[in-house]
């Protein structure tokens, strides 16, 4: 065993606060894995959240692993160590379970890379009964599991807090009839998805149908919690080695009310659900007395009925508050006022649709005037440093969409200026451009994107628009790493051997070809109305409902369905 590996795990371990104390002993051991280093697997509220489930659970011993970084990498591949365990230094293949709590599709790169350092089979079908039962979830794996289905046992469709209680439930009481038995019955619990027991058929390369054994159901529906009967999930381990260090993090909402028909967040959580007001202001109370800095957590902070109020409570207690979103026409002036007296020196926008026209497609329902009464009400308050967010290749997008964006940055960026000069101090407008990625369950499912050499160009044309401009920042996100998230969002279980391949290190050209496939089939292609997607196997969100809204989308029509 290497030293350096258990001197590394030993210093995050004394840098951490536990705000519960849990056993460390029990009949069933569990160690739950972030698919990402410990930095942004401990930054994850998902995963804290999982790991309380877990551990707050008598008979279970629940430990973490994660993610080497490179350093740790190279040590555990040159001593020839299986991947070892945080807490005990455990190999993860020693464990009766192996948990992945993943959020984001890319993550799923690093599963099979797991699996091997922890010298656990890649392949369900290849593991025996001495080998841990590998368990997933989280929001990727409620999007689209496919692409890694033949790597996982248990998948959790749907939000822990129900879930896992029964799946714990069940390993901690006998099966009979060995593994296959186990998987059986944990069918039957609503929301538990057992790849193997779903056999996909393929004619002329197209995915026909699933060939479901007798006990499984077909589809799996997601499961969904109701927020008022559990404590808000909250932060459980503090430390200062995460992106949020200084913060303690609550989460206020769960969901989307606003449904763009680009973002899975409206469609896959269900029906939008709020904490009550009095449930996170008990829990605020508990971490002021181990930060002074509280951080908000929703996919809609701001559609958060009580978020003025909420955000005002903080400040009143002499602590600052930072909220995961900011929705334009959701400014709540308390909230704004309590942002600026914690200190925000930047706050992020997100018009999406550099075009009236494109903000009408995906149905965002902001218009100009919108934005920029958003932009004055910050720009009054002398916010002059502005984070925007725009998504270039959105289907039906012209060269003209972009001259808009392009118009609507001059203008604030005027706006900006006129206020700094007047206060002799300059602001700063970052621009962040994304590409647009289809995402299943969303009306854009259908959708192919955009490919490499068109979105190239239009980076180009704003990189060269853009670059005349004084105080204005462009930020483009990878177009290649996008490429790769298209791919895996939109990916069926023939991608297994392409993520094996570049879990050895492979690139994802050189990959594809050594496994005979197409990427640019799955990336770029617009999908049949009639064909079946690799998703469809979870009834997450009605079809039916999204092929609506896709077809209002092409008629140009951007109100509700």
């Amino acid at each position: 065993m290497s030293r350096d590996i258990r001197q590394r795990h030993r210093a995050l371990l004394q840098a951490e606060t536990h705000l519960h104390s849990y056993g460390r002993v029990g009949d069933l051991s569990i160690c739950l894995v972030s698919p990402s280093r410990y930095q942004t697997g401990m930054s994850s509220l998902g995963f804290q959240t999982v790991y309380s489930l877990f551990a707050g659970t008598t008979g279970i011993r629940c430990e973490r692993a994660f993610l080497p970084d490179r350093e740790e990498l190279e040590e555990y591949r040159r001593s020839g160590t299986p991947l070892l365990s945080l807490e005990s230094s455990t190999p993860l293949a020693n464990f009766d379970v192996v948990a992945f709590s993943t959020s984001f599709e890319p993550d799923y790169l690093n599963i099979p890379l797991i699996l091997s350092l922890a010298r656990i089979p890649h392949y369900s079908k290849e593991r025996s009964q001495s080998d841990p039962l590998i368990i997933a979830g989280g929001a990727a794996f409620f999007i689209n599991p496919e692409p890694v289905a033949d790597f996982i046992d248990v998948i959790c469709i749907g939000e822990g807090e129900n879930i896992l209680p029964c799946i714990v439930s069940t390993l901690l009481s006998p099966v009979d009839n060995g593994r296959h038995g186990l998987l059986q019955v944990l069918s039957a619990i609503p929301g538990v998805y057992i790849p193997s027991l779903y056999h996909p058929r393929y004619q002329d390369g197209f995915l026909t149908g699933y060939d479901a054994e007798s006990s499984a159901p077909l589809p799996v529906v997601r499961d969904q919690v109701c927020l008022e009967q559990h404590e808000p999930s909250s932060s459980q381990i503090l430390t200062e080695n995460t992106e949020f260090g200084d913060m303690f993090l609550v989460e206020v909402s769960r969901g989307c009310p606003r449904g763009c028909r680009f973002c899975s967040s409206g469609f896959i959580y269900g029906a939008f659900r709020q904490q009550p007001f009095d449930n996170i202001v008990a829990l605020i109370d508990v971490g002021l007395t181990h930060r002074s800095k509280v951080g908000l957590v929703g996919a809609a902070v701001s559609d958060y009925a009580g978020i003025g109020r909420l955000c005002r409570y903080i400040v009143d207690k002499g602590a600052r508050v930072s909220v995961s979103s900011l929705r334009i026409d959701r400014i709540d002036t308390e909230m704004l006022d309590a942002l600026i007296a914690s200190g925000h020196k930047t706050i992020s926008l997100a018009p999406e649709g550099g075009s009236q026209r494109m903000r009408d497609v995906i149905r965002k329902n902001l218009t100009e005037k919108q934005i920029m009464d958003a932009c004055e009400m910050l720009i009054e308050r002398d916010i002059l440093n502005l984070k925007l967010y725009f998504i270039i290749g959105l289907p039906g997008e012209t060269e003209a969409d972009l001259d808009e964006m392009i118009r609507l940055i001059e203008t604030i960026r005027e706006r900006v200026i006129e206020r700094g000069r007047a206060n002799k101090r300059l602001g700063e407008i970052t621009v962040s451009v994304n590409p647009f990625i289809p995402k299943p369950f969303t009306p854009f499912q259908w959708c192919g994107m955009e490919p490499l050499p068109s979105l190239e160009r239009k980076v180009k044309l704003l990189e060269s628009r853009l670059k005349r401009l004084s105080n204005v920042k462009l930020k483009v996100e990878s177009l290649r790493e996008s490429y790769l998230q298209a791919l895996l969002s939109r990916g069926d279980r023939r991608l297994s051997p392409l993520l094996i391949e570049m879990a050895g290190g492979a690139n994802l050209k050189k990959a594809a070809r050594s496994c005979g496939l197409n990427t640019d089939w799955y990336v770029g292609r617009t999908i049949a109305a009639d064909e079946l997607l690799p998703w469809d196997i979870i009834g997450t969100a009605g079809r039916e409902t999204l092929r609506l809204e896709y077809e209002r989308a092409l008629s140009g029509n951007g109100e509700v369905a």
